[in-house]
């Protein structure tokens, strides 16, 4: 299929430091020439390499994606492992602002078990969503934070994992391309400090997390007292972890125990 020395030249020539290891994927995604080079011209054009061949390595798994969703980032694995490490066999797990379900797969992978629901407004996603999280017996819903959530999961959810959106509204322009013009702005806005989401999980989280249930949630360093203080604000005591090798911080917010 095509010449990989000339793929990796154009992949190099378009900016692309893994020339050779693009080149690799986008031929073994191909179906034929012709849809190799529609692929190429998809990355060079500067849309995420894993848009364009339709899946993202994440936790040692292959989540589906496509075109105009959130891309999984490695920094994430971190919150994934987090939330597996707080997570019991047959726990009430909840991925919230899931995008394409890759946190709430990742625990359901390695827990056994566990009851996995996944919600995220944007039905784009939730399509790759799907596709990502039922193999793990996972339930998707649809709507805006926890409106999307059954009435059944008040006070049940022992793991309640969030990656929202943290990026202050006036930094977006100076993200990589391949996130600012290629992923839903939504994904990415946090609002004016960056952490208006934060606080809008927060304001309900004891709603529905079981006593001594927990919340995990990522967050920049930077950002990381505001996101506290809105976790400490909804009523959740407050720690906070982070991975140098992974350049990540995640805010744990625990519930009150029952009578507490």
């Amino acid at each position: 299929m095509g010449h990989v020395a000339t793929l990796v030249e154009r992949l190099r020539a378009a900016g692309c430091v893994f020339a050779e290891e693009e080149a690799e994927l986008l031929t073994g995604a191909a179906r034929d020439e012709g849809h190799l080079a529609e692929l190429l011209a998809r990355r060079v054009d500067g849309e995420p390499l894993e848009t364009v061949v339709g899946w993202a390595e994440f936790c040692g798994l292959h989540m589906e994606v496509g075109a105009g969703v959130f891309v999984p980032r490695r920094r994430s694995e971190f919150l994934a492992a987090q939330a597996v490490a707080r997570t019991g066999p047959g726990a009430v797990v909840v991925d919230l602002c899931c995008g394409v379900g890759a946190l709430g797969a990742a625990v359901a992978s390695r827990v056994p078990g566990v009851e996995l629901h996944a919600a995220d407004i944007d039905e784009g996603a939730l399509v790759y969503a799907r596709r990502n999280v039922t193999p793990y017996g996972g339930r998707v819903h649809r709507g805006d934070l926890y409106a999307a959530l059954p009435d059944s999961l008040r006070g049940r959810v022992d793991v309640l994992v969030v990656n929202a959106p943290y990026v202050p509204t006036g930094e977006i322009a100076f993200l990589p391309a391949e996130a600012r013009d290629h992923e839903p702005t939504a994904t990415l806005d946090g609002g004016p400090d960056g952490v208006a989401v934060h606080r809008r999980v927060a304001a309900e989280a004891t709603r529905w997390l079981a006593p001594g249930g927990r919340l995990l949630i990522e967050t920049s360093a930077r950002q990381s007292p505001l996101t506290a203080s809105a976790l400490t604000s909804g009523g959740l005591a407050v720690h906070a972890v982070t991975s140098d090798e992974f350049h990540a911080t995640v805010l744990i917010g625990t519930a009150p125990e029952a009578g507490g």
